[in-house]
This record gives C-alpha cells, sequence and structure tokens, in this order.
C-alpha cells in the first residue's frame, strides 16, 4: 500500500497523472503531425505517465527507481533507433530522442507537486519542435561577421558586465563601474539588435522595433549607437534618424509608468503634460517615421555594426558627464530645483522621475512643481543627445535629428510656459 502524503493524495495523484498525460498528448501531437517515425502521439503520451509513476514510486521507495526507470527508457529508445537502422532508415537527428527524454522527467516532477513548471517546460517544447524551419532559417541567414558580434556582446555583457563591483566610488561616490559598463553594453547590444531586427523584419517593421526598444532600454545609448552608425558606408541618415525619434519619444512612456508607480494617488495632476509631451514628440517621430517609409532608402544590412570601440569611449564620456553633475549638485544644493531636475535629465529620466514622483507622493512638493522638474529634465534629456548627435553623428543623419528634436523641446516648452498651474 503506498502511504499517504501531500504528493500521494489520491486527488492531487489524478490531477497530476492527468496533467502528464495532456502535456504528453500535447508534445506528441505535433510529432505525430510532422510523422515521426520515432514517436508520435500515442508513445509520448505512455512516456510521460511512465514518467509520472516512475516519479511516485520514487517518493515511496527512493529515487533509485526513477534512475532505474530513466535507464530502461534510454535502453528502449536504443532498441527501437537500432531497429530503424535496420531497415537503412534515414537518419532525422537526436530531436525527438531529447525530446522524450525532456517529457520523461516532465511526467515525474508532476507527481512532485511542480505541474505550472511541468506545463511551461512541455509547452516550450512543442513551441521549439513546432519553430524548426524559422529557426533554421534564422540560422542561415547568420553568417560569421554576425557570429563575431554577438560573441562580442556576450564578452561585455556576460563575462565582464557580472565581474565589476555594483557600487559607487571615486568623486563624491558617483562613479559606480557596473553602470558605466553597462552603457557599453547598452550601446554594442542595440546596436547589434537594430541591425538584427532590419535584417530579419525588414528595414521598416526593424527600425520602428529598434526605436522602441531602444527607448525602453536606454534612448541615451540608442542615440549614441545611431550617431556612430551613421558614418557607415551607405548610411541612411533619415532611416537611423527616425529610430532615434521614435527611441527619445518612447522615454516619455516610460516616465509615465514610472509616475504610475510612485505617485499613484496623483496622476490627474501629474500625468497629463507628460501625456501631451508624448503624444507630441511621438507625432514628430512618426512624420519622421513615415518620410523615412516614402524615401525607399534604408541602412544597408550586408555587415553588422562593430560598435565595440566606440562603446567604451562613449561610456569613458558618460563617467566625465556624471562627474560635471555630481560637481553642479554640489555647488548648487537644494536652492535651484529647476537646476537640479535640469542636470538630472541630462543623463537619465529615471532619477529625477522617480525621486520627485516620492516627494510629490509624501506631500513634500507640489504636483505642479513635480511635472515641470519632470519635463525640465526630460528637454534637458533631449539637449544632451541632440549634443551627442552633433559630435557623433554624420551630416546627414545630424540634419533630420536636430530638426525633429527641435520641433519636440519647442513643444515641451510650449506646454511648460502654457499649461495651467
Amino acid at each position: 500500500m503506498i502511504p499517504s502524503s501531500p504528493q500521494t493524495d489520491t486527488s492531487e495523484l489524478l490531477l497530476s497523472f492527468g496533467t502528464a498525460f495532456g502535456l504528453g498528448l500535447l508534445v506528441g501531437l505535433q510529432r505525430e503531425w510532422v510523422q515521426n517515425r520515432v514517436a508520435g502521439i500515442r508513445t509520448f503520451a505512455l512516456l510521460s505517465l511512465f514518467g509520472a509513476l516512475s516519479g511516485l514510486l520514487g517518493i515511496v521507495y527512493g529515487g533509485w527507481v526513477i534512475a532505474a526507470a530513466l535507464i530502461a527508457f534510454v535502453s528502449v529508445v536504443i532498441l527501437g533507433n537500432l531497429a530503424e537502422l535496420k531497415h537503412k532508415e534515414a537518419d532525422s537527428g537526436l530531436t525527438t530522442e531529447m525530446a522524450m527524454l525532456v517529457m520523461f522527467v516532465t511526467g515525474v516532477i508532476t507527481v512532485h507537486g511542480q505541474r505550472l513548471i511541468a506545463v511551461i517546460i512541455a509547452g516550450s517544447v512543442m513551441v521549439l519542435l513546432q519553430s524548426k524551419k524559422p529557426l533554421h532559417n534564422m540560422v542561415r541567414r547568420i553568417g560569421e561577421d554576425d557570429l563575431r558580434e554577438i560573441a562580442r556582446l556576450v564578452l561585455v555583457g556576460l563575462v565582464i558586465l557580472p565581474a565589476l563591483p555594483n557600487r559607487e566610488m571615486g568623486y563624491l561616490g558617483v562613479l559606480n563601474p557596473f553602470s558605466i559598463w553597462l552603457m557599453v553594453v547598452l550601446i554594442v547590444g542595440i546596436s547589434l539588435a537594430a541591425y538584427l531586427a532590419g535584417k530579419f523584419l525588414g528595414n521598416t517593421k526593424g527600425a520602428a522595433l529598434s526605436g522602441v526598444l531602444g527607448g525602453l532600454i536606454s534612448s541615451t545609448a540608442t542615440t549614441a549607437s545611431l550617431a556612430r552608425r551613421s558614418h557607415d558606408h551607405g548610411a541612411c541618415g533619415i532611416s537611423l534618424a527616425s529610430i532615434c525619434l521614435i527611441a527619445s519619444a518612447i522615454v516619455f512612456l516610460r516616465v509615465m509608468v514610472e509616475v504610475m508607480i510612485a505617485a499613484p494617488g496623483h496622476l490627474q495632476s501629474l500625468l497629463p503634460p507628460l501625456v501631451a509631451m508624448m503624444f507630441w514628440f511621438g507625432l514628430v517621430a512618426a512624420i519622421a517615421h513615415r518620410i523615412s517609409e516614402k524615401s525607399g532608402k534604408h541602412t544597408p544590412d550586408e555587415s553588422p555594426p562593430s560598435e565595440l570601440k566606440s562603446a567604451v569611449i562613449f561610456g569613458l564620456l558618460y563617467a566625465v558627464v556624471l562627474l560635471a553633475v555630481a560637481a553642479a549638485r554640489e555647488h548648487f544644493g537644494d536652492s535651484g530645483l529647476y537646476i537640479a531636475a535640469a542636470i538630472s535629465g541630462l543623463t537619465d529620466m529615471d532619477a529625477i522621475t522617480l525621486s520627485t514622483s516620492r516627494l510629490v507622493s509624501t506631500s513634500y512638493l507640489e504636483p505642479a512643481t513635480a511635472w515641470r522638474m519632470i519635463m525640465v529634465g526630460g528637454l534637458a534629456n533631449i539637449v544632451f543627445k541632440a549634443g551627442l548627435v552633433l559630435a557623433l553623428g554624420a551630416r546627414a543623419f545630424i540634419k533630420p535629428v536636430l530638426l525633429g528634436m527641435g520641433a519636440s523641446i519647442l513643444g515641451g516648452v510650449a506646454i511648460l510656459a502654457l499649461w495651467p498651474a
């Protein structure tokens, strides 16, 4: 008799076995649809049930039962493949065998109280199996140069970045090696993402997506990356400019989300002028994107951008700006709220937005003053990015970006001047 426990309760067992059976049918359906000779819908269903039974016996008699069941399962798969080889069937790889192994273990964990994880794993397996053609087509389109740039991103983001200290140090305690190098990672990553988006989605869709992603992650890093790309041979200035303007417009969407999180009780006072600014900047970006579409000219995607050197230079420039901001704050103190907001917004909108919103939520600051401080910080951020464009961009890129940013700044100034107090 099986002893009673939370895992061996009858209702729980029935639910676990039903989950294992259903997940086996799900993955088996996909394999049956592609007419796989190794295993189909019935085999996968039986395999998942076998895993669930092995897991139950493992709870009662020990983990050695699961190990023995796994050995038995592998033996059956090997014998089945040997039989196929005798009939000289074409080798279809190990995809189905690995899927069977995963589903066996998935069946095991369903009776160990991990049904949600089992469902997620089985769903992922089915999607992965069904995505064979798109994944293979994507890999075929990735060349050696693309792979080299991906390896560089892995180096700067997954090898170097985690090894850096994540704490403030240096003059006035504002230099954080982790945060500074993160800007380098963002520039390399955003540039590569923009290139891959244009390559796989088409330049028009890729431009819009790259701008949105860049704005959500870091519009400053996106601007620096695009300015550097504008010097590449054959680069289309208006196409890169539209990405830059979309990224800068999305910043105000992120600002609105941060305000909603930090000051939920004052949204009626804080959000309307910020919404107006977002729509105005979004209109400017949409016009630039439309002009880019009509031009029919896009940045070619024959070779991926190599941004590591310029990204490191920008990281050093970012550190210098941080030092300048800290020195200005030390000099002005709390006497000039708008000066402090402008200085804070030069390189980062998150700090001024969150800190100001919290002051409003604790009644230390009036909402009318707070949204104006955020707006001043946003305009300062646009001015800073315009300076990056002038310093790093090519002429064909500078003109449309400055026109768009100039129009956006004028709209922001009008909101500051005309919005009711």
